[in-house]
C-alpha cells in the first residue's frame, strides 16, 4: 500500500513532467519566474494540511481540569422568643369579671386588638384568671371561648373563685293568657343568686281534669294574648326577672286547681347546675 510520502513525490513528478513537456508549446510570459517553484510549493502544504486533519486524535489523558468551589447556601438560623409571661387576646369583646362564669360581676372588658396577663386558671380550664384590662378591681376572670393565648401558661396554678350564692330562684303566678280556645297560665321567674340560668324544664297540671302539658327550652318565651310570642329572653340574670308562657290546654283555666313544677339550669339543653321549684295556684 503506497505511504503518503510516495503519494506526494508522485504529485511532484507530475508537475515537473507536465514542465518539462511544455517545449512545443508558445511560451507564456509571466512576471513570476518562480511560479512553478510556488505552485509545487503550495501544494506539498495542502496535502500536509490534509493529512493533519484527517488524523485520529491522541490517545492518552486528557487535560484536567482544577475543580472549582461551588458554595453551598448557609442555613439562616431563626431565633424566636417565648414570652416570659403568658398572655391573654381575644378574638371578640370578652367581658372580666369577678368569678368563672357569666353569673359574676363584670368588672373590666378585654377589647380585640388588646392583651392582658395571665396569672392563674381556673380547674376545669375554660377561665382565666387575668390582670383586669380596666380600672377596677386588679385581677378578674375571663372565658377563654375567644382566647388566644401565648407564652408559657403550663406551670400556672389554679386558682380558687370566690363565693357565689348557689343557683335559686322564684316563681310568682301573673294571670292566665286566652286567645280563641287556647288557655295558659303566665309566670314570673326572679333569679334569687349568682347565677346566670340559660335553659328550662316545666310542667304544668290542671289537677281537677288530671291533664298536664310540658315544655323545654334553651330561651324563656312569653306569649302576650293573640298578639302572639314576644321576643324570648335568652337568659334569666343574676337578680333579674323574666315572664314565662305555659304549654295550652283546649279548655277554660278558670277556677281550676293548678300546679306547675319548673326546672332552671345554668347551661343550655338542661345542664350545669338545675335547681327545680314548684307552685299551686288557682286561675
Amino acid at each position: 500500500m503506497p505511504t503518503k510520502s510516495s503519494f506526494t513525490l508522485f504529485i511532484i513528478a507530475l508537475l515537473l513532467a507536465s514542465l518539462a513537456c511544455g517545449g512545443t508549446a508558445p511560451l507564456v510570459p509571466t512576471t513570476d519566474p518562480n511560479a512553478a517553484q510556488t505552485a509545487i510549493v503550495e501544494t506539498i502544504a495542502a496535502i500536509q494540511v490534509q493529512d493533519t486533519a484527517s488524523a485520529p486524535p491522541l490517545t492518552g489523558a486528557s487535560p484536567t481540569l482544577a475543580p472549582t468551589d461551588t458554595p453551598s447556601p448557609t442555613p439562616t438560623i431563626e431565633f424566636t422568643t417565648t414570652p416570659e409571661k403568658p398572655m391573654i387576646s381575644v378574638v371578640v369583646d370578652t367581658f372580666c369579671r369577678m368569678g368563672p362564669g357569666k353569673e359574676y360581676e363584670k368588672v373590666g372588658i378585654l377589647l380585640v386588638g388588646e392583651t392582658t396577663e395571665i396569672v392563674g386558671r381556673h380547674v376545669t380550664g375554660k377561665y382565666w384568671y387575668v390582670r383586669n384590662p380596666d380600672v377596677g378591681a386588679e385581677f378578674c376572670w375571663m372565658s377563654g371561648e375567644y382566647a388566644l393565648i401565648t407564652g408559657n401558661y403550663a406551670m400556672l396554678l389554679v386558682q380558687t373563685p370566690p363565693f357565689a350564692r348557689p343557683a335559686d330562684f322564684e316563681i310568682t303566678y301573673l294571670g292566665m293568657g286566652k286567645c280563641s280556645n287556647d288557655f295558659w297560665s303566665d309566670i314570673r321567674l326572679k333569679s334569687i343568686s349568682d347565677q346566670l340560668f340559660e335553659s328550662v324544664s316545666l310542667t304544668v297540671r290542671d289537677l281537677d281534669t288530671n291533664t298536664f302539658r310540658s315544655a323545654t327550652a334553651n330561651d324563656f318565651t312569653f306569649v302576650d294574648g293573640c298578639g302572639g310570642a314576644q321576643e324570648p329572653s335568652d337568659y334569666l340574670i343574676q337578680g333579674g326577672t323574666v315572664r314565662l308562657s305555659t304549654p295550652t290546654f283546649p279548655f277554660n283555666l278558670n277556677s281550676h286547681n293548678m300546679s306547675i313544677s319548673i326546672t332552671l339550669c345554668t347551661d343550655s339543653d338542661l345542664r350545669g347546675q338545675c335547681v327545680t321549684k314548684s307552685l299551686s295556684y288557682i286561675p
